[in-house]
């Protein structure tokens, strides 16, 4: 028999997704456009009686990647989610009570002579000369005016480069990409799974059986059962890595509420930060999504409710939510024929919106390393190495916001300075505070650019710059950084109002 026989009778004949949420159909949506109707069958089981953790969903740019492969209409997918734009993340109170700054999507500046922009406004910076760092950015000026529009073929102008992600309701999300998947040819069965079947020879998952008595086997297992975990932890027991230590946050609370009449539609999520934990905010079209992220060994639930309800700018929408969880990540997320991904894998809290993008990297990894009915350990192996590491560089990231404060308020930031942080963690806020260099590494999610407005923003200041800034003198560097500083003003002063961008483009 050929190779290429023998490799077309071991195919994966059959996917099976075990639950429903963003997860579940980003999976299935993406599956059924990469794989076509003709390669295998893909089955998504959900039940209605479960409810999916579908708070108000902000995202970071990747996702446009992900659209963009679906090959969906960018309007529609806003119009259908009741959707708004995002080009950062403000955060308030974190370093100080009445501090606050913002990490935008794009750079700050423009690199000079091969030296990374901010060396040159450090050098500035640290003689009291010229504006903050987040004047150069032109994401960072637009967010803060309200301003939005989609990135423009200007040549070598910002409005070319600009980065943005999306503010959406995650029920009408999942709904969108249901209907995507099922004309796809995605099966989707309502029910409930109630018992997994495990090989005794191999301990690979053999099929799953509903409550209404239904089996169905496949070859390939997807657990999408969010923090239930019922394929990856129920049945294959593989194991919790607990990040609890660093990441103190275990509970949240969700609740929309109407948004103010007439308000400008800021194109960006806000995260609060509290006495303990931190709220935060998410604009839509059609309402304002509000949640609490709270330590419950600081915060009972009652409390948690009574202090968002106080901070919510409209009358609450519906009751509220709770989400409890564990920090931390699951010692293997493909273990035998099943693979977790979203909350069954694991989860670092929702402080810089990376829920949706470890949905997609799990897809883009799986797609990468997609098995035929052999499952080779050496791929899986390469998954689960990827997967661990990306999950703790974004740990490290998140922890910097907490780690990074001269909050002494309360026990809780009290606590969050005396932390112990990775060695890795460690080492780039060193580097930083000795002359202001970041490294990317091993392609982590977040580049040098936020980064730098994390730290920058948190309060780290570095003691020195990169010696090679004085090749150019300071006049010099004042007059560039002057140039700079007026072009992007002039660029945000051409772009509409995000509500106007909206009205004309993608109205609900």
């Amino acid at each position: 028999m050929s190779q290429s026989t023998a490799n077309r009778q071991n195919k994966i004949k059959k996917i099976v997704i075990v639950g429903g949420g963003t997860a579940g159909w980003m999976t299935a949506s993406a599956l059924s456009k990469i794989l076509g109707s003709n390669y295998c069958d893909i089955q998504l089981i959900e039940s209605d009686q479960i409810s999916t953790v579908s708070v108000g969903e902000a995202t970071i740019p990747q996702i446009s990647l992900f659209n963009k492969i679906l090959g969906i209409d960018e309007n529609d997918f806003v119009k259908k989610t009741q959707g708004s734009f995002k080009l950062g993340i403000e955060f308030i109170d974190w370093t100080k009570k009445g501090g606050g700054y913002m990490h935008p999507f794009g750079d700050h500046g423009t690199n000079m002579d091969a030296i990374q922009f901010h060396h040159y406004w450090l050098k500035m910076h640290q003689q009291g000369k010229g504006p903050d760092l987040e004047e150069y950015s032109l994401a960072a000026v637009a967010a803060r005016q309200g301003k939005f529009m989609r990135p423009q073929n200007r040549g070598n102008s910002p409005l070319s480069q600009i980065n943005y992600a999306f503010h959406f309701d995650a029920t009408l999300y999942a709904k969108y990409l249901r209907d995507f998947s099922v004309e796809r040819g995605v099966t989707r069965t309502e029910g409930k799974v109630v018992n997994v079947s495990v090989r005794d020879s191999d301990g690979f998952i053999d099929s799953v059986y509903l409550e209404n008595g239904e089996r169905v086997a496949a070859d390939l297992f997807i657990d999408c059962s969010g923090f239930k975990a019922l394929l990856i932890e129920g049945a294959l027991k593989t194991g919790f890595d607990d990040w609890s230590d660093v990441l103190p946050c275990d509970r949240a609370v969700a609740m929309p509420c109407m948004p103010k009449e007439a308000d400008v539609l800021h194109p960006y999520t806000q995260a609060k930060a509290q006495k303990a934990g931190w709220i935060w905010r998410i604009p839509l079209q059609h309402r304002v999504g509000n949640g609490y992220v709270y330590p419950s060994k600081f915060v009972s639930d009652e409390e948690a409710v009574k202090i968002l309800t106080e901070q919510m700018e409209g009358e609450p929408i519906g009751e509220p939510n709770f989400l409890r969880w564990t920090t931390g990540v699951r010692k293997k997320s493909w273990n035998k024929n099943c693979i977790a991904i979203g909350l069954s894998a694991g989860f670092v809290e929702p402080l810089e919106s990376t829920g949706l993008h470890l949905i997609q990297s799990s897809i883009a990894k799986l797609m990468a390393l997609f098995p035929h009915q052999g499952f080779d350990q050496i791929d899986i192996d390469t998954y689960n190495q990827q997967t661990k590491t990306e999950l703790e560089y974004i740990k490290d990231f998140i922890v910097l916001h907490y780690k990074a404060t001269d909050r002494d308020d309360s026990e809780f930031w009290r606590d969050c300075q005396q932390m112990k942080v990775s060695d890795r963690l460690q080492a780039k806020m060193d580097l930083y505070q000795k002359n202001g260099r970041i490294y990317r590494e091993d392609n982590e999610l977040f580049n040098e650019t936020s980064w730098l407005a994390v730290m920058h923003g948190q309060g780290l200041t570095p003691s020195g710059y990169h010696p090679l800034v004085d090749v150019l003198s300071e006049e010099e560097i004042e007059r560039r950084l002057q140039h700079i500083y007026s072009v992007i003003q002039k660029s945000v002063e051409t772009m509409p109002m995000q509500k106007d961008f909206i009205d004309k483009y993608c109205k609900a």
